[in-house]
């Protein structure tokens, strides 16, 4: 196991890891708070200080954990996590069902603006900065902040409770179906968990971040 590179790794992704974690959230609670819940507002969860959403295993712990597993097994580094969920509360709302579905794909959105950010960071990072130790440092980032946002992006939108797909399904399809999604929901992380080391989940959305990242890396070449 290549010691130096796992540390180099994790230390150019601290920033993008984290701002697209916490970032995802600060979205749901700024949308909630246009349409009428002002939840997170109170709680001071409103910023993009990443203490106010770090959450211990899903920010920190899991994302280094998966690049250390991805990297002694494949060689390839891996990785996804989350931030504590902002709450929202839909009594709140005028139209629960329907804005609860905006609050939704607020997050996943929030991530492709990131990873279109971060491929502006590596179209500015090939043409302007000539040192080769710094650019590679700020391309390396910039590549992680493209690769984990899509990583979100795609995810979260799998119709799956309580994933941002499902909260997002549930506001489009009748209410008996939505209360289906809703008793789904207690088990979606053990089926998304299930889905995964059974190699299904990367089957499934491999290709749609491949397209995406195909789509972007065109734009930098």
């Amino acid at each position: 196991m290549d010691i130096e590179r796992i540390i180099f790794l994790i230390t150019a992704g601290a920033i993008p890891v984290l701002f697209a974690i916490t970032l995802h959230e600060v979205a749901h609670g700024w949308v909630a708070n246009k349409l009428g819940d002002s939840t997170s507002k109170m709680l001071g969860r409103l910023t993009i200080n990443p203490i106010k959403h770090i959450d211990p295993i899903g920010t920190i712990a899991l994302p280094i954990g998966m690049v250390v597993m991805s990297l002694a097994t494949t060689g390839t580094p891996m990785a996804f996590g989350w931030a504590k969920p902002i709450p929202v509360n839909t009594r709140n709302l005028k139209q629960p069902r329907r804005d609860m579905a905006v609050v939704a794909i607020a997050g996943p959105l929030s991530n492709l603006i990131m990873a279109v950010f971060w491929t502006l960071v590596m179209i500015i990072t090939l043409n302007v900065i000539s040192d080769e130790g710094i650019a590679r440092g700020f391309y390396t980032m910039a590549q992680i902040g493209v690769v984990f946002n899509l990583i979100l992006m795609v995810l979260n939108l799998l119709p799956l409770p309580p994933l941002d797909g499902g909260r997002v399904l549930a506001g489009l399809v009748p209410r008996s179906t939505a209360d289906m999604l809703d008793r789904i929901e207690p088990y979606g992380f053990m089926i998304l968990i299930a889905l995964l080391f059974l190699g299904v989940l990367d089957q499934v959305i491999g290709p749609v971040i491949g397209a995406f990242y195909s789509l972007l890396m065109g734009l930098v070449f």
